[in-house]
Formats: structure tokens, sequence, C-alpha cells
């Protein structure tokens, strides 16, 4: 059986944080709730599927669509200290700065893993990204049955970002999670 989650750290230079090895841990609990090869899932299913798990690691997780049961991180503030502009993420460790994002299926088609790249880089207090793609997915176009490699597709995405130095993110690390 193949290893699960697959993943890679960022900056491939560095030596993964501590807390990679519990949060990598976290989605292998939940391999049979949220493994892309055998399910069909949502980015939401597959959070709370997790959810638990990552709650025990003391992340703040979205329990839902109303605004009060999602996460906010502030991104800039105004006149009196007043959060100007803040971005909605699925997770966030405030102890080690991690933002958490969880992506399926069309999230990696429609740019989505770009998205979360720029929003992370202007969180307030976030530090490292830790960024969960189907390792692949799976859709009908056309009458024909389409393959998206997403995790594939993101790892070459950062491995040409982190080999090009022509875009410097202001992240300690990205940890790149293939489910």
């Amino acid at each position: 059986m193949a290893p699960f989650p697959q993943w890679k750290y960022y900056p491939p230079r560095n030596r993964p944080p501590a807390w990679t090895q519990p949060l990598i841990s976290a989605f292998s609990g939940v391999r049979k709730s949220i493994d892309s090869n055998d399910n069909r899932l949502t980015s939401d299913q597959a959070l709370a599927a997790i959810r638990p798990a990552l709650e025990a690691l003391e992340f703040e997780v979205e329990s839902g669509k109303k605004k009060d049961q999602k996460i906010r991180r502030p991104v800039l503030f105004g006149e009196h200290g007043h959060e100007d502009l803040a971005y909605e993420v699925d997770a966030f460790h405030p102890g080690d700065g991690i933002a958490l994002e969880v992506e399926a299926g069309r999230g990696a088609r429609g740019n989505a893993v770009y998205r979360d790249l720029i929003q992370t880089s202007l969180l307030v207090d976030a530090r490292f990204l830790a960024l969960a793609v189907q390792v692949s997915y799976r859709h009908k176009s056309g009458g024909k049955n389409i393959v998206v490699q997403s995790y594939r597709d993101t790892m070459n995405l950062l491995d040409a970002i982190y080999a090009s130095n022509r875009l410097l993110l202001p992240l300690d690390g990205i940890l790149l999670i293939g489910y």
C-alpha cells in the first residue's frame, strides 16, 4: 500500500519543522474517509473528516459556512487598530502560525492554489502554509473521463517557485499534503 498522505516540505533545503509529523499523522488517521483515490469529496467534507484531529492539535478549524463558523485572519488594520481586511482560512494554528487550506477537485484546476499562496502570504501572524490537495481528481468533461493530478501539479508549481528565486514568498515554509 502506498504511503498516505503524500507530502513534501518547502523550501526543500530545510528540514521539516516538528509540527509537520503530527499534522501528517492527522491526515493519515482519516485515510479511509478522505483518500482521493477511493473517495469523491468536496473540500468541506475532507475538512470535516479531519477536523477532530486538527482540533486535538490545537488548530482553530472552520465548522461551517455561517460567519461565526469561519476562521478569519487579519491582513490590514485601519484607524484605531480596527481590522480593515481579513481573509478566511480553513484552519489556523496560532502558536505556530500555520494556515491550513484544504482543496478538492476543481480547486486545483480553478487556481485555488495560487489564491492560497498569495492570501496566506498576506496574513498577519502566518509563518507557514499547510496546503492539502487531492492526489487525483476525476471528472467528466465533454463526455470524456478526465483525471487531474492535483498533488503532482501543485508540487511542480512549488518546485518551480523555490527553484527560480524570482518569486520570494514571505513564509518560513510550506507543507504540501496530497490526500
